[in-house]
């Protein structure tokens, strides 16, 4: 099996507002958190498809950070101006995106 690709984001706005996009579009989503050699993953995976020959190729947007953030939901509001935060329950009016803590990297996901 293939490794998949890693797409490291600027920050974890950039990341929350990725899988903010996915849900306002009726797609389910959620963030993996994992904590490889000291450090701290949050990403999301995606699907490569119809890409020559790398159908079904996994793709890996993440944020690496030193330490974990709190809360098992990344919230984001879209208003008149772009909020995001984590929390451990869900806010009306706000995207809700859970966070699921992994216990180990994933083999197929290359750092």
């Amino acid at each position: 099996m293939e490794a998949s690709k890693k797409l490291e984001v600027e920050d974890i706005k950039d990341l929350a507002r990725l899988v903010a996009s996915t849900v306002s579009m009726g797609q389910p989503i959620y963030l993996v958190h994992f904590k490889h050699n000291e450090k701290h993953y949050y990403g999301v995976l995606g699907v490569y498809n119809n890409y020559y020959d790398k159908y079904g190729l996994p793709l890996f947007y993440y944020h690496v950070t030193d330490r974990a953030y709190n809360g098992r939901y990344v919230l984001v509001k879209m208003d008149e101006r772009e909020e995001i935060s984590f929390a451990e329950g869900v806010k009306p009016g706000w995207i809700a995106v859970p966070i699921i803590n992994l216990k180990e990297k994933p083999e197929f996901v290359e750092i």
